[in-house]
């Protein structure tokens, strides 16, 4: 089979030198990678480099093999064009037509999924023009990932920088998988919660669960793959924030909560897949609790958490909002999984049996999408982002 054909695109930015990271993982992963850099970004990385990580000529001018019409080839010949870093001067280009060089050109005669990964000072991400730009983008459906929070060039530090090269291929993948041009949560919100909440008991224990957080962030990392606009309430999940995700890190199960009825305020659809511990310890321990020779310790006495998952379902923050829940059981999985979509009033309930061995810190998933609707999807044993798409897909159909 022919290999799928990727341009990257790279503009003018001192980020630039982490686009050979991105690079090297499409060439490895099988792709036909052509660059288009600009004029501006071979200051910070030579054609040498390009071409020899590539394996493909590089050019920036429209002139150059005039007889192959590369301002026009290039572009009609592509699976997937991703430009990264995408610089503001770049996206206000692209957002406008304009078509000044070899990449702003691709750009115009690409009529495949189009994917633009920001770097650029806060100050810059932030103002309306370029504001005005990137939903302008967003709504003919590319995908315009969310710069990452950290430091930038020189002392600066805020919203701005690129996202991991490594991260950014994620979302390139999903977009090849998916084959689709327009994205279809271009222009939504969406939260989703994931990893397990810790109740403390004293400074150093606390009451936990074994999630590891990989099903939450495999949807939001597919979320904003097709186009939305993505919060992620994380609770002690140490992995490495999805490009393009805006990332809300919590503890507890009180903390969690006000995350995401904050960030619900606007959401469209809200996936509830974090562990979210039922109780919490009455009382919290100052010192560390210590053992008693030849007596036996204190009982630990407990108090209900929030039902985060009904409140959200039982108070729509907006008209047509869907809330999806997961239902992690043991045993007479389907059966209590109905019962507790009846009781938690959600649209769609994703259970799975958890065990030991399964589910927890794996890669794959199996599971049961149920449905407020009496409807019933069944997702066979496979990776977990096979079952983000099933999810989104339901959610989407919900949502139009």
């Amino acid at each position: 089979m022919d290999k799928p054909k990727v341009v990257l695109g790279v503009s003018g930015g001192i980020a630039a030198y982490k686009a050979c990271e991105l690079l090297r993982r499409l060439t490895e992963s099988g792709h036909d990678v052509r660059v288009v850099p600009t004029a501006s970004a071979l200051h910070f990385v030579g054609a040498a480099t390009w071409s020899a990580l590539s394996g493909n000529p590089v050019s920036t001018e429209v002139w150059d093999d005039v007889h192959e019409v590369p301002h026009v080839r290039i572009g009609q010949h592509a699976d997937l064009v991703v430009v990264a870093p995408a610089t503001a001067d770049m996206l206000a280009k692209a957002a406008h037509g304009l078509a000044d060089d070899l990449l702003t050109n691709t750009l115009l005669t690409a009529r495949c999924p189009v994917v633009f990964a920001p770097a650029m000072h806060t100050e810059m991400w932030e103002h309306p023009a370029t504001q005005e730009n990137v939903a302008a983008l967003r709504r003919r459906g590319a995908v315009v990932i969310e710069p990452a929070v950290g430091r930038l060039t020189g002392v600066d530090t805020g919203k701005g920088r690129l996202p991991d090269p490594a991260e950014i291929f994620e979302v390139c993948r999903r977009v090849l998988a998916r084959g689709v041009t327009e994205p279809d949560l271009v222009g939504r919100h969406v939260v989703v919660s994931a990893g397990g909440t810790r109740e403390p008991l004293d400074p150093v224990r606390f009451l936990g669960n074994r999630s590891s957080g990989k099903q939450g962030y495999a949807l939001a990392r597919t979320a904003a793959a097709r186009g939305a606009r993505v919060t992620l309430v994380a609770a002690n999940t140490g992995l490495p924030d999805p490009a393009g995700v805006d990332v809300v890190p919590v503890g507890t199960a009180v903390q969690l909560r006000e995350a995401v009825l904050k960030a619900a305020a606007d959401a469209d659809a809200v996936v509830m897949a974090a562990a979210v511990a039922d109780f919490r310890p009455e009382t919290y321990a100052a010192g560390k609790i210590k053992k008693k020779d030849g007596q036996d310790p204190d009982p630990i006495v407990l108090v209900r958490n929030p039902d985060i998952l009904a409140e959200i379902s039982a108070d729509r923050a907006r008209p047509g909002q869907v809330v999806v829940g997961f239902a992690a059981e043991t045993d007479d999985v389907l059966a209590n999984g109905r019962t507790k979509l009846r009781r938690k009033g959600c649209d769609l309930l994703v259970v799975n049996e958890v065990g030991e061995r399964k589910t927890f810190g794996s890669e794959e998933n199996e599971a049961v999408v149920l449905g407020a609707d009496d409807s019933e999807t069944p997702v066979p044993y496979g990776p977990k982002e096979a079952l983000a798409e099933t999810v989104w897909d339901l959610v989407a159909e919900r949502l139009n």
